[in-house]
């Protein structure tokens, strides 16, 4: 062993390019690739800077390198990795009492990623149903066109063809509406109806949000029928919106809520909370996690939280919001032969591309500018920025933006020019 702890002989350059590669190809990757970032700023391994509105699709909360959870993850790598959870894990505990007092939850489990939040968001549902004597009801109502993660259970939870073809048949006990429609939401409700699940906004589905209307007489319905409300608040939760729960805009609670993405901060981290009421049937031996709650992400998820939580913070990310909303308004202003619209709320906006031209080609665009989104349903760009973004990045955004969507434009014209 070398004086830097690598093996004998080791002589492999980890800097040397990988030229065929054995990822599996799930993935459409732009040919792009990043070395560093410092916070909403990325620079590519050829030395371009790009802006990120994408913040790893909601998960850096706080940007790139942020020195506070940098110093957080670094002095728990030097102390302690991993013990599993056959032990108590103080930092775990910590965090759990933590979002348990700032929201609605009286338990918080913790996971890995946003699908085992959910996952775990569902057993938790049916289990309750089981432990109060109603074991019939275990299915699940959800809307269209919804996104509740990769694994066979969450894709069934969401319904959509895309994500279950050619996976068998899809896991059984879901039901699907469409998006807030009341009356086929009570239409579907039957003596095996556990819980709804849903998304306040919808993410991957084009940053659709529902009513705060709605949301208050879904509540009601569950409240009135004997079951379960699950929030999927994966990406809009932890700050997205302003608040730090999406659904307190409303002015209710769920009685399941999963969360992931920015509550790590980059880290790999997720959580499923639940009241009470909702974890009666949730005793040892019921669900499990090796890495879930791992020393290594609750120094980050605490820290998280330390920043999150901060005197202000929220009413800062509002103020942001709304700088940004307004430019992004302007952008649609300027250009009204390529987006028709925002929509969203807080620092989750979606920018509707029009019929006909594809929002891969703006993203293409935004990406050549030096700016970085995400795409989304119904033909929409989803703008995710940091939430600690600064004023010089919201006017650097609609530079960047017009930039790109008066090429882009230009291009479309040289195109409809030559084809008549």
């Amino acid at each position: 062993m070398g004086d830097d702890g690598r093996p004998a002989g080791f002589s492999i350059s980890r800097s040397e390019p990988v030229t065929t590669s054995a990822v599996l190809p799930t993935y459409a990757r732009a040919d792009l690739a990043f070395e560093r970032g410092e916070g909403a700023w990325l620079v590519a391994t050829d030395g371009r800077r790009f802006l990120d509105f994408a913040a790893g699709i909601a998960v850096c909360a706080f940007g790139h390198a942020h020195p506070y959870l940098v110093k957080a993850l670094t002095e728990q790598a030097g102390k302690l990795w991993h013990t599993s959870n056959m032990f108590r894990i103080p930092g775990q505990e910590l965090l759990a009492r933590r979002l348990a007092d700032a929201s609605f939850a009286d338990y918080v489990f913790f996971t890995n990623s946003g699908a085992e939040a959910v996952e775990c968001a569902i057993k938790t549902a049916r289990k309750y149903h089981v432990a109060t004597g109603n074991p019939e009801r275990w299915r699940i109502i959800g809307f269209h066109d919804a996104f509740h993660g990769r694994t066979l259970a969450t894709i069934a939870a969401a319904g959509q063809k895309k994500l279950l073809e050619g996976f068998g048949p899809p896991v059984e006990g879901f039901d699907h509406v469409p998006f807030g429609d009341l009356d086929a939401l009570k239409a579907a409700i039957s003596h095996e109806t556990a819980a709804i699940l849903f998304e306040p906004i919808q993410g991957e589905g084009g940053i659709n949000p529902l009513s705060d209307e709605t949301m208050r007489a879904i509540r009601q319905l569950c409240d009135d029928n004997g079951i379960l409300l699950i929030l999927d608040e994966v990406q809009c939760g932890m700050g997205r919106t302003g608040k730090l729960f999406a659904h307190e805009w409303a002015g209710v609670a769920p009685d399941i809520l999963a969360t992931a993405k920015g509550i790590g901060g980059g880290f790999p981290l997720g959580a499923c909370l639940a009241s009470e009421k909702a974890a009666v049937g949730m005793n040892a031996g019921t669900h499990g996690s090796t890495y879930g709650g791992n020393p290594l992400a609750m120094a980050v998820g605490n820290a998280v939280l330390d920043l999150l939580l901060e005197p202000g913070f929220l009413d800062r990310v509002n103020a942001a919001a709304s700088s940004l909303r307004q430019s992004l308004a302007m952008i649609v202003d300027s250009h009204p032969g390529l987006v028709e619209g925002v929509r969203g709320r807080g620092l989750m906006l979606g920018l509707k591309v029009r019929d006909g031209i594809e929002n891969k080609r703006l993203l293409v665009a935004m990406r050549a500018a030096g700016l970085i989104g995400v795409g989304g349903g119904d033909n929409t760009v989803r703008l995710l920025p940091p939430l600690n973004i600064t004023e010089e990045d919201v006017a650097a955004c609609a530079r960047l933006l017009d930039t790109a969507c008066a090429a882009l434009s230009a291009e479309l014209k040289a195109e409809a020019k030559a084809a008549s």
